[in-house]
């Protein structure tokens, strides 16, 4: 049926046609089609973990399926008190921070918990800060709920970690005492997206303290805790904080990306308002992934170090490789699985690659490796970065370097 006289067609919101895309989506579907023709690509472009779930949780989950009294129904909204009660004991554990378990809510992934976060802490209007290059979703999240998102440059000065001073500065560059009253809450990632870097203990307690005193809310995201490098430990927010809101899931340690399951430490005050949120938009995290989860994920923890380490020998061979390949400016990567490149010296204007978008197409045209473009991290500098992501096996980031040196050759004879 066709509008009737005088009447438009209905149109997206101007908040969905806001939202800006990934770009890495883009070379995953250019990837998908090299291989349907019959290429063969090297996967560094997305942070898919290369293995399976631990063997305990996925022993849980077929015990789940044929435990004829397990119905795999809904759950409490915040979620099965077993697995609530383990992510409990593993802050007191891991971090020496004791928790309740009504502290703890189950959630669809670490994005429903960015999604409940953002909407029972900020109102639209408010100002938010986060770091760039940063994780995406936060800003896309955040513009899309009408929140005066604001991503600050930071880089190698401050480990491309956000710092009081950073923040302050920001503060300062406010029109006026109005806006600065806006200022409601700021977004830390440790280790981060794209970058692998890590707070230290310090520097995580100034940025908690910075928020407490503002009377701002600080949202960490900590998804990649468990997996360092070397001494580099990580730390919650929540041994400094505990009006924090940490997010944390099993997607990445724990090899679970479509299990979709993920969880909140939530401050007493937005309880009432995350519980509403929850059980309106989502109900419950999914139950399999809850039961599998909650009987094995955290007693996995020397098959998960054996995970880790692969990773390390990932992230050394590309550390040692890829300044030859030429990528000489790169991330510190004290954690998760990324190194961030500066690419600037590689663009041709001109000829067609000028920015790492068009940088990434052509690795994955010339030698047959995907990687994502910095501008999904970054809107102001990220055509100038890409990012590597290196969880998958080792015999194939082998294969990844072995190509980038054919190709940087390639590059230099022209």
């Amino acid at each position: 049926a066709t509008p009737a006289a005088g009447m438009a067609a209905p149109q997206p919101s101007a908040r969905g046609a806001a939202c800006d895309k990934f770009h890495v989506m883009e070379v995953v579907a250019a990837a998908a089609a090299r291989e349907a023709s019959g290429g063969d690509v090297v996967h560094m472009e997305v942070g898919q973990p290369g293995g399976r779930p631990p063997e305990a949780v996925l022993r849980a989950a077929r015990e789940a399926l044929d435990d004829p009294s397990e119905t795999i129904g809904y759950t409490p909204g915040p979620g099965r008190a077993r697995l609530l009660r383990a992510i409990a004991a593993h802050y007191a554990s891991e971090y020496g921070v004791d928790l309740d378990a009504d502290e703890v809510v189950a959630v669809t992934g670490s994005s429903a918990a960015f999604a409940l976060s953002f909407l029972a802490a900020f109102d639209a209007g408010d100002i938010v800060y986060t770091a760039a290059p940063g994780y995406p979703c936060y800003v896309n999240i955040l513009k899309t709920l009408g929140v005066d998102v604001r991503a600050l440059p930071v880089g190698s000065d401050t480990n491309f970690q956000l710092t009081p001073h950073v923040l302050d500065a920001a503060v300062s560059a406010c029109s006026d005492d109005a806006e600065r009253a806006r200022v409601r809450g700021v977004v830390v990632a440790s280790p981060s997206n794209p970058t692998g870097t890590v707070l230290d203990a310090d520097e995580l307690r100034a940025l908690c303290e910075w928020a407490s005193a503002r009377g701002a809310w600080l949202v960490s995201d900590e998804i990649y805790h468990g997996i360092t490098y070397g001494d580099v430990k990580c730390h919650t927010a929540r041994e400094f904080s505990d009006s924090a809101i940490v997010i944390n899931s099993f997607s990445k340690l724990y090899c679970m990306t479509g299990w979709r399951l993920g969880w909140m430490l939530v401050p007493k005050a937005l309880r009432a308002a995350v519980g509403a949120l929850q059980c309106n938009m989502f109900i419950n995290a999914p139950t399999l992934s809850q039961r599998a989860a909650g009987e094995a994920a955290f007693e996995c923890a020397a098959e998960l170090r054996e995970r880790v380490k692969g990773y390390e020998r990932n992230r050394a061979a590309l550390l040692e490789a890829l300044p030859e390949c030429g990528f000489p400016e790169l991330s510190s990567a004290q954690g998760a699985f990324y190194l961030y490149a500066r690419v600037e010296h590689l663009l041709r204007p001109g000829t067609g690659v000028s920015t790492s978008v068009e940088l990434c197409e052509e690795l994955l045209r010339d030698a047959g490796v995907a990687c994502a473009p910095g501008i999904d991290f970054d809107k102001s500098r990220g055509h100038l970065f890409v990012r590597f992501s290196y969880c998958g096996e080792y015999e194939r980031v082998c294969e990844g370097i072995s190509r980038l040196r054919a190709w940087y050759a390639r590059r230099r004879a022209d």
